[in-house]
Order: C-alpha cells, then structure tokens, then sequence
C-alpha cells in the first residue's frame, strides 16, 4: 500500500494550501537547537544501513518498541541491525495516531523516496532500497544536511568539550549549511550527584587549563569555556532544568556548597537549588554580557525508571513531563536578571501542556521593547512537538502575545533524517492560520499572511539568533 502522505497532507483548506505551498514549503531550515553529533557532521559520516541512521540514539522510537513488547535485545541490546529494524516495522502499524506513525513515513519519503507502508511485509524491500541509496555521496551526514536546505544547525555542546570538530568543519569549508555549537552546563550544576560532579569538573579544568580547587577556578573555568565558545561563533546556551530556580546563594554560600561537593558530600534539595540558583545568574550573566541567547528547557521528569536506567543509562526513553510547580521560580530567576538589565535575549520551553498559559503569559512580563519578541515562548518541545502540542502552543502564543514574531521550529533530534519536523510544524502552522481565514476569523488577504508565515519557518529566527546561515543553493 502507498504512502496516505499527499501533497496536501494535514492542509485541510485552500487558504492552508495557498499559505503552505506558496509561501512556507521552500524556506530554508534554521535547526537552532539539535543534538546532531558534530563529530560525524566533521567526519562526513557514512551510514552502515537504515538502522544506523534511523534508530541507533531514537528513544521515541524506543519507547513505543517496548511498549509494543518488543525484548530489549532487538531495541538497545546486541541483535543484529537488521533484527533490530525488522522489530521497528513490526511495531509501525500499532503506531496509528502516535506523531512516529507520521515522522515514519515522512522521513522514508522526503530521505529515501519510498512511499510504500512499513510494515514487517514491506521491511525487506524498504531495507534493500534504503541501504543502496546509504552508500551514494549524496547521502553521508554533510549532504543529507545540504539537500534538506538547512542553513543554520547549533548542535548541543558540553562545556568541557573540546570543540574539535566544530574547528573541523570551519576548517574544511566545505559545508554549505553553517554549525554553530551552543553552551549547555547542566553539569555545573549537580552537587546532589558528588561523584560524577567531580570527574565532570576535572574534565572542565582540563578542557579550560585552569585549576578548579576553589570555586573561583571553576567559575574562571566557565567563563574561558564561554568565551572560547564565543570564538567559535556560539551565540546561544541552553539549560534544561526540571524547573528554573528561585533561590539564589550567595556567593560565599555557594563555594561551600561547591567544596562539600568536590569533597564527595551530597547537597540536599534546598542547597542544590540555591546553588543552581547562582550559578543560573551567572550564566544569565556572561550570556547578556556577550550579546547570546538564553534557552530554558523546563518540565521534564528524568529517569523514572531507576532499575532500567542503570542497566541502559540517561537518555535511553525512560524520562517524562513533569509537574513540578513552574511559575514562582521562572519569575524571580528572569527579575533578578531583569533588575541588573542583565536578562538576555531568552526562548523558554515548555514541557507540561498544563503549563502553557503560564509561559505564555510570564514572557510578556519581561519584553522590554529593545528587541521584537526578546522572551520567547518556544516551540511545543519533546512529548509536544506533535500536530496537537504543536496547536496547543500556537493557539496559547497567538492569544497571550505575538505569533508574529515567534522564531518557529527545531528539530531537537540526533538524526539526520529529522528535518521533516520543520515540514510537519510547517503544514500545523499554515493550516491553523488557514483555517481562521475559512472560519472569516482572518483578512483573506494570503500574501500579507504568507509574509508572516515565511518569517515565522525562517526570517524570525535569522533576525533573532544574528548567525550568518550557509551558502544554499
């Protein structure tokens, strides 16, 4: 059976048609947030086969594995790859109505052409094809990124990571798109975990070459880290938190709790929050003082499953929305920086649905006329960017503040073959707005929505982040 993805899939009106086909399809992609491996950007990676490309690193399509009681061995475990595809098509046609049901077949069509079905009948002739075409040029890691028309990518970045092969690929030149990696220090925070705080900050001092006995050292540390990613063009950090912090130690406060740490005690709840606390407003602080942009990835719920998480470590698809109390915090960590007219350009994410009218509305207490949409309520981000997280935070930014102005999608994927999300978002997008003008809640006027439109798929966002994009064709 072939592919139920027309032309005019989710476009259920000729305004939404008119909006998606003349104005949104042909934009470029501006990826600013991925979890992209740089290395194998640098390296020009070539895929063994579909399942090295499609599944290895995918804990969506993990968890949907499992829950369709497929054996762990044939999801992370040793089964060979083909064995572990077979599974994956096993479980497709249980997937109706999950978004992967749509993300399946839509990165088979846009990635490979293939428009059959998958299912376990049509698995072996879709592996064959798939494979064949993984082994052309056109198909290494910089030319899936190059045919995608993708013109800007900011991959996730350790701040002790060595950068290397983000000098790579500048070294190189070759690539169109440009990459950018952006400051992610989520370690720097984790005095309630002593053991891996302390060989996270070893590495840290090795990477920065500055001696982080004292809490002074390792704040120097940061700060070389940040300005070396600032050389390399970074423009952006992100933090993901299950909720912001709203106590702030002192500094004093925070060296002890950050000595108790490197001396293999464990910070209780109060003291790791207030020392997430400082170390937020110092990062809040170097951002504004470098002209960057602050993403806050807020709402998840890390590692439920304890005896799984061991066996198979973080990131693996055992992590959920959580319901952590969000607006108290957010507001005091945003004011504390607002009152030092140190609070940067910032895109928060949402995780809980729930919480949607409060990220909707606390933005719009923090924009301060410098910048068009300077607060940002991002993207519908991990368990929501689907077609109904997607409405969901679109109708909730168009009610409390400017969808006008909003810098749209990113693909917060490891895969190459992601880049239809900003296709899917796209479609969402062009058909809600269709809709109101069918509804006559809008002028029918398709060119000035179209304007509005485009720049929300990309010109938003070049205007917002200032990185020079690739050289498209």
């Amino acid at each position: 059976m072939k592919t139920f993805l027309t032309e005019d899939f989710l476009l259920r009106s000729a305004a939404a048609r008119e909006l998606y086909h003349g104005f949104a399809a042909r934009e470029p992609i501006f990826d600013y947030h991925c979890h992209i491996p740089p290395q194998q950007i640098a390296d020009n990676y070539r895929f063994r086969n579909l399942q090295d490309i499609w599944l290895a690193g995918d804990h969506y399509k993990w968890r949907v594995m499992r829950s369709n009681g497929i054996d762990e061995h044939f999801i992370t475990g040793g089964a060979p790859d083909y064995e572990k595809f077979l599974a994956f098509a096993r479980t497709v046609p249980f997937a109706i109505r999950n978004p992967l049901y749509h993300w399946t077949h839509l990165e088979l069509l846009r990635g490979f052409g293939i428009d059959d079905l998958l299912d376990e009948s049509t698995a072996p002739a879709i592996w064959e094809k798939a494979n064949a075409l993984l082994g052309q040029p056109d198909f290494r890691a910089q030319r899936l990124i190059e045919r995608s028309r993708v013109a800007v990518i900011c991959t996730t970045d350790d701040p002790a990571d060595d950068l290397d092969s983000h000098q790579r690929i500048l070294d190189e030149g070759v690539l169109k798109t440009r990459v950018y990696p952006t400051f992610r220090p989520d370690r720097a925070l984790q005095v309630d975990q002593p053991e891996a705080f302390h060989v996270w900050v070893e590495k840290l001092s090795a990477s920065a070459d500055t001696d982080c006995s004292s809490f002074a050292g390792f704040l120097s540390a940061l700060e070389k880290r940040h300005a070396r990613f600032h050389e390399m063009g970074a423009r952006l950090s992100d933090h993901g938190l299950p909720a912001c912090p709203g106590e702030f130690a002192s500094e004093s406060e925070a060296a002890r709790i950050y000595d108790a740490a490197r001396c293999g005690r464990t910070a209780d709840a109060g003291a790791s929050e207030r020392f997430a606390g400082f170390m937020m407003l110092f990062f809040g602080r170097m951002d504004a003082r470098r002209g960057w942009i602050k993403q806050l990835h807020l709402g998840a719920q890390r590692g439920n499953n304890t005896r799984l998480l061991r066996a198979l470590g973080p990131d693996t698809g055992f992590d959920s929305i959580g319901d952590r109390p969000q607006a108290a915090g957010l507001a005091r960590y945003l004011d504390a920086l607002d009152a030092e007219q140190a609070l940067p350009k910032t895109i928060i994410y949402n995780l809980n649905p729930a919480d949607n009218y409060v990220m909707g509305t606390m933005i719009g207490n923090f924009q301060d006329g410098t910048v068009p949409g300077k607060i940002q309520f991002g993207s519908g981000w991990w368990f929501l960017d689907q077609k109904e997280g997607m409405e969901w935070q679109i109708n909730a930014l168009s009610n409390l503040g400017l969808l006008s102005r909003f810098v749209g999608m990113l693909t917060d994927s490891r895969s190459f073959l992601s880049y239809p999300r900003h296709e899917y978002f796209r479609r969402v997008l062009c058909n809600t707005i269709g809709t109101d003008v069918e509804n006559r809640e809008l002028p029918g006027d398709i060119e000035w929505l179209g304007g509005i439109v485009r720049r929300i798929c990309y010109g938003n966002a070049a205007e917002y982040f200032g990185l020079e994009p690739g050289r498209l064709e």
